[in-house]
């Protein structure tokens, strides 16, 4: 073994997975509220190409990918390690504002910096040079992360429009309905299923009993199916992240919340023919939801709503086959 481990080590390290995951979807969500508030907009900001909520909503969504990053690289330590990487969460907070995201960020990478100089200091004794060395780099970034949100956390937030004085609700918006956006929610939480999902599968191709060559082939190729299976994963669970923001943004948009909880909950699987057979089902399930989501928005005249998940299903098509295609 490479370096030693301990079950309370993998323990805290998944920690740091869970810490990752949460904040990588609070902050995705955070960007797609985004288009809610950017509604609130005060009166000079129409003379603007870009308001404070552009700019603000640009970083989040980078900083949610390079937190996604950081799950992936450690899980994918974990299993060099010989262990297990969780594809649980903790719980994200997302806010109702610039500065109640700011807010919920700071303490989120505040926290995050605790426990990772807390890693630092467990690998550096357990003599884990290579985990160190990635909780070092992690940690420079999630205080770059800290010192951004400090920016924001006194942010003067502009008005909420929401009030007595607000525009009456238009007879069109009473086809939004709570049973719409708990549907709508359904693919929120499909999405969120996926990603973990893949995550953890593309990086479980570094655990020993998946590298392991056995043939000439193999040999040769430098690769297994293990390793061609996670090469296919990488660009599916990006196209996923980009359906969760379009999902929940149109949520928002229509005065909705979304939730951040998986469902169903992730499968992982012990070797390629169990990726495939469990990314084949995510699909399936994902697809018939979809198709549903269309129909309904159908009956009630949600033409966007249609024709966003029109092009989501055609690209979850493609993933259902490429999964089919391995499964024959």
């Amino acid at each position: 073994m490479a370096a030693k481990t301990t079950p309370e080590y993998l323990t805290l390290l998944n920690q740091a997975v869970s810490r990752e995951i949460q904040v990588s979807v609070q902050y995705i969500l955070q960007h797609a509220k985004m288009e809610k508030l950017i509604r609130k907009t005060i009166p000079e900001n129409i003379l603007l190409d870009k308001t404070t909520y552009d700019a603000v909503g640009k970083f989040l969504k980078e900083i949610a990918i390079q937190e996604m990053k950081h799950a992936a690289a450690i899980m994918q330590r974990i299993y060099y390690l010989g262990g297990q990487a969780t594809t649980k969460s903790d719980k994200p907070y997302i806010g109702n504002s610039i500065s109640e995201f700011a807010k919920n960020g700071q303490k989120a990478e505040e926290e995050a910096l605790v426990m990772y100089r807390h890693i630092i200091d467990m690998a550096g004794k357990m003599e884990d040079w290579e985990t160190r060395e990635m909780f070092e780099k992690i940690y420079r970034e999630e205080e770059q992360h800290f010192f951004k949100f400090q920016e924001y956390v006194n942010f003067q937030d502009e008005p909420d429009k929401s009030g007595p004085l607000a525009v009456p609700s238009s007879e069109w918006r009473k086809i939004f309905t709570q049973d719409y956006f708990d549907l709508l929610n359904k693919a929120v939480a499909a999405e969120i299923s996926a990603i973990l999902q893949y995550t953890n599968q593309h990086e479980k191709a570094s655990y020993l009993k998946l590298r392991v060559k056995n043939t000439a082939l193999e040999a040769i190729e430098e690769s297994n199916k293990a390793k061609v299976v996670s090469g296919l994963l990488k660009p599916i669970f990006m196209m996923e992240m980009d359906h969760l923001e379009k999902i929940s943004e149109r949520i928002y948009l229509l005065e909705g919340e979304a939730t951040y909880n998986p469902d169903p909950l992730p499968q992982v699987g012990e070797n390629a023919d169990d990726f495939l057979k469990l990314d084949h089902e995510a699909e399936n399930y994902a697809l018939v939801l979809y198709r549903k989501i269309i129909e309904e928005a159908m009956k009630r005249g949600d033409s966007k709503t249609r024709h966003m998940f029109e092009e989501i299903v055609s690209q979850e098509e493609d993933h259902y086959w490429t999964f089919d295609d391995f499964l024959r």
